[in-house]
């Protein structure tokens, strides 16, 4: 019998026009969308999450940050995304 593995997965998240709005603003929408898909749910969610504006402000705001510097993701050295965004860039 095969195991239900849907509980597993990570629901969605629709992108709030802020975020959406953000991410054209900065000119980082391209950078976002080369992120593999599980950073970009994960991103959404996280912000979506936040139960102050301000929080939600913050969280976007680190996100953004990331997105520009390439390499990071949610605090933490990622160097598959350095990779990628670099190659993408050239």
């Amino acid at each position: 019998m095969a195991a239900d593995l849907s509980r597993l997965k990570r629901q969605r998240q629709p992108m709030p026009a802020f975020v959406k709005d953000a991410l054209t603003r900065t000119g980082l929408m391209d950078a976002y969308r080369r992120r593999p898909a599980y950073q970009r749910n994960d991103y959404l969610r996280w912000i979506g999450q936040a139960k102050l504006v301000t929080t939600r402000r913050r969280r976007l705001s680190r996100m953004l940050n990331e997105l520009e510097a390439g390499g990071v993701y949610m605090g933490m050295a990622h160097p598959a995304s350095a990779r990628h965004d670099t190659q993408n860039e050239r």
